[in-house]
């Protein structure tokens, strides 16, 4: 059986590779920061399992400190110029697009065609990560067939993985850290502890109250993790399930659903929404590494007040 840890080993063998690269690269004054931060991400996804609780704690620290002292910086990877990106653009056309496509009929082709396949009654890959398999999957195949088509170095895929990870930085491992921030806060009772503590001083019968704190939350708890779906446990536990379900019979469904938009809107407004947030500014080379979030701050306002709204009047019925 194909399980995650197929895609865990190949996703510590790339990173192992950007720290390689990363180490040889004397443009980068800071190529041996670098080199261990990629080199201990590698690390994590080869041997996480084999770390312990502790060990993967030490770890995290260490990648924080690194990223915190100003160890990273910017090399110069063996790869195309933007003039000769934009020679290569022309020449293809619309033909660029082809792998990029290929990769979700290639997904769902796989979910449909690998999950029910079966071995001696065993699956052929697990299912309950039938998803990120063929998605690990897909990318690989999009990457054979792109290679020749585009007439690239087979080391070409990395370079430019290197030269994306160079620009963006440590914000690339914030979603994945804040989203085992939430497992924490989930495990630790945070929920439990909220929700004794909103019982405590919501008034019994304020209904529209009930429903603004847990919008909010969602909505603040996503801003302080990053994640909507870090959140959620949280403040489902709290308010959602023993206010706004047991106490005032709302639907759960509904209350759950618009809960999630509402946390949504939170994420709007968050750096800690790295890949969203801070990502395209780095990439763009904005001056204003805030500008997406500043942007789309009174749109995520406006559509948490409308969530509010339409949790109180559709929950209730």
């Amino acid at each position: 059986m194909i399980r995650i840890g197929a895609v865990f080993v190949l996703l510590g063998l790339m990173f192992a590779a950007f720290a390689a690269l990363g180490a040889a690269d004397r443009d980068n004054p800071r190529r041996f920061g670098n080199a261990a931060f990629w080199g201990l991400v590698a690390v994590s996804f080869l041997f996480g399992d084999r770390l312990g609780d502790a060990g993967n704690g030490v770890l995290a620290l260490t990648l924080a400190l690194i990223a915190g002292c100003g160890g990273l910086g910017r090399g110069r990877p063996a790869t195309t110029s933007p003039s000769e990106r934009r020679g290569l653009a022309e020449r293809f056309g619309d033909r660029l697009f082809a792998p990029a496509l290929l990769m979700p009929i290639l997904l769902v082709a796989g979910i449909l065609a690998l999950r029910p396949v079966a071995f001696a009654g065993r699956p052929l890959i697990d299912p309950g990560q039938a998803t990120l398999i063929c998605l690990a999957l897909a990318t690989v195949i999009a990457i054979a067939v792109a290679l020749p088509m585009l007439r690239q170095p087979p080391i070409s895929p990395l370079q430019e993985g290197r030269r994306l990870l160079d620009t963006v930085g440590w914000a690339a491992l914030l979603p994945q850290m804040l989203a085992a921030l939430g497992v924490v806060f989930a495990l630790a009772g945070v929920g439990k502890v909220v929700g004794d503590l909103v019982v405590g001083w919501l008034p019994a019968d304020s209904r529209f109250l009930a429903v603004c704190v847990y919008g909010l939350g969602m909505a603040g708890f996503t801003m302080i993790m990053g994640n909507a779906f870090a959140a959620f446990p949280v403040m489902t536990a709290a308010v959602g399930l023993p206010v706004l379900v047991r106490r005032f019979g709302g639907d759960p469904a509904v209350i759950c659903a618009i809960g999630m938009l509402s946390g949504f809107c939170g994420t709007l407004m968050t750096p800690l929404a790295a890949n969203f947030n801070l990502v395209p500014p780095r990439l763009l080379e904005l001056d204003d590494r805030y500008a997406v979030i500043k942007a789309q701050a009174p749109t995520a306002l406006l559509l948490l007040a409308t969530n509010l709204g339409l949790m109180y009047v559709l929950a209730f019925r």
